[in-house]
């Protein structure tokens, strides 16, 4: 069975244009609790060790500056097949092959500012959770 817990973070575009609401709203409305939420301003060294696994692909060095350009919100989510779920919550990582009615199809803006990331594995999500929280700070 899936872990109950992933991790999402809401990216630069979408803290500037003030919509972290907005995107929450989704994972409410699907049945996810936000156990731990934390709004950051990440260093380009701090996103490039947090993006490490994508360190041999082409878009890596663009994605860690974007990464690094704003604050982020940081969230830890629990539900169901938590990863699995809040992937489809998400859609498409490019927004224009995304499904009506997700995240990435209704916020984002481009494939690279596609307003959030999300964990694609348990084992991710646990390292993703562990980056930015301690167990303190996971709150249900």
């Amino acid at each position: 069975m899936s872990s109950n817990y992933t991790f999402s973070m809401i990216k630069p575009n979408a803290t500037a244009k003030n919509i972290t609401g907005k995107v929450n709203a989704y994972f409410e409305a699907a049945g996810f609790k936000i156990v731990a939420q934390r709004r950051v301003r990440l260093t380009l060294a701090q996103a490039q060790k947090f993006y490490e696994v994508h360190k041999e692909r082409s878009f890596y060095g663009e994605l860690c500056e974007f990464l690094a350009s704003g604050p982020v919100v940081a969230q830890v989510l629990k539900g169901p097949n938590a990863v699995l779920k809040a992937r489809e919550i998400m859609g498409d990582t490019n927004p224009e092959k995304a499904a009506e009615g997700t995240i990435r199809r209704d916020l984002g803006d481009s494939i690279g500012e596609n307003t959030i990331h999300g964990s694609d594995s348990d084992e991710n999500a646990a390292n993703e959770i562990a980056f930015f929280f301690n167990q303190l700070d996971i709150c249900e």
